[in-house]
């Protein structure tokens, strides 16, 4: 992996560096599936308070900071009952992804929804961002929040990469899954000569964007998109090509999709540099965690639904009823008029696939302590 330990976080400043930096930044989003829509320093201490995007009110963490190898992160549990739900968001995401669905689901469980290192109120990360390093640092939030198993895990996006991670390190303690709209390894796992491109510029976008961050420009952009000024936030966006434009919108939409006293929150990490920073950190990864996540070759027979939306052409269409095949119970459900985010676009449908999950990891625990009972 040549390519991964020659990357350098220096930005080069050429003739045509604009371009560079719009390639990746469309390279970041596709990496973290964002282009499926349609068919304070990063490494500075928080006070655990995010500042809003207008650059004043300060907002809080919806759960707790829990000290997690030397470094806290952010964990929201509601709910009760087991198995607990822990859920995993997409690249570039926070817990707030699940605004819409964990609500529901702690009504028939523990629904844990957190922050990876770097992103929403979780502190920054050295470590690689690898598949297998977030599901050891998930676990590891886990025991220091209280929280034990069995758990079933719920994965969007890059999500699904870091469950199969999971499972594969902690089988014993995961008895479901639900992917939703997840990544398949084939799409990352051997990069092509274009794909080892786009991540190469994107690490210097992601470079970019946190210094843009730092200076406050991002933050001014986000304010004025939310005072009603969207010439000012189409220009800015459009500086990196009309393609990445065009991407920031759809993102928008989708974040768009949350209650409106979520929205200023979002805004606000998404005005961090260190989000960026580690966003640039998961992208270098991605081919180390699809092979991660393509060592996961069975899941035996663990409850499973693969869920993914209906604007998604071949191969990728594929690649999700693929993923069903990992267990001899899994299934794969089209979520219909969804994109990427079908969380937002269907929460129920998301909801009603985790609870019919859950209930069959309860029967077959059931199932496993009457036949406990008959030995004795």
């Amino acid at each position: 992996m040549n390519w991964m330990s020659t990357a350098r976080w220096e930005l080069q400043i050429r003739g045509t560096w604009l371009d560079d930096v719009q390639e990746g930044f469309d390279g970041i989003l596709r990496c973290s599936g964002a282009s499926r829509a349609n068919g304070s320093n990063g490494s500075r201490r928080s006070s655990g308070h995010t500042r809003s995007a207008a650059g004043g009110r300060r907002f809080s963490p919806s759960g707790r900071l829990v000290r997690v190898n030397e470094r806290r992160m952010h964990i929201h549990v509601t709910g009760e009952g087991t198995p607990a739900v822990v859920f995993e968001s997409g690249m570039g995401a926070s817990c707030l992804s699940w605004t819409l669905v964990q609500p529901q689901v702690a009504q028939v469980a523990r629904a844990v929804s957190y922050d990876r290192s770097g992103h929403g109120w979780s502190d920054r990360a050295r470590e690689p961002r690898t598949a297998r390093q977030i599901a050891q640092e998930l676990h590891a939030l886990l025991a220091a929040a209280g929280i034990p198993g069995p758990y079933v895990l719920v994965g969007h996006s890059f999500g699904g990469y870091v469950n199969r991670a999971f499972a594969h390190m902690y089988r014993n303690e995961v008895v479901g899954m639900v992917l939703v709209d997840s990544v398949h390894p084939a799409e990352w796992e051997n990069p092509t000569p274009e794909q080892l491109r786009m991540i190469e510029v994107g690490l210097r976008y992601a470079w970019i964007a946190a210094w843009l961050a730092r200076l406050g420009f991002v933050r001014f952009c986000l304010a004025r998109l939310a005072r009603g000024s969207p010439k000012l936030g189409w220009a800015a966006a459009s500086a990196f090509g009309v393609g990445t434009a065009a991407a920031a919108q759809r993102i928008a939409g989708e974040i768009r999709k949350l209650s409106a006293p979520i929205l200023p929150i979002v805004r606000a990490l998404w005005s961090q540099p260190k989000n960026f920073m580690s966003l640039g950190q998961h992208v270098a990864a991605l081919p180390v965690s699809a092979a991660q996540a393509a060592a996961v070759s069975s899941l035996g027979d663990l409850p499973l639904v693969v869920l993914s939306g209906d604007r998604h052409g071949a191969p990728y269409n594929d690649w999700q009823r693929d993923l069903a095949q990992l267990s001899s119970h899994g299934r794969h459900l089209v979520a219909t008029d969804s994109g990427h985010w079908i969380h937002l676009d269907h929460p129920e449908l998301v909801t009603k696939a985790i609870r019919e999950v859950v209930t069959a990891a309860r029967s077959a625990a059931q199932m496993q302590a009457s036949a406990q009972t008959l030995q004795q």
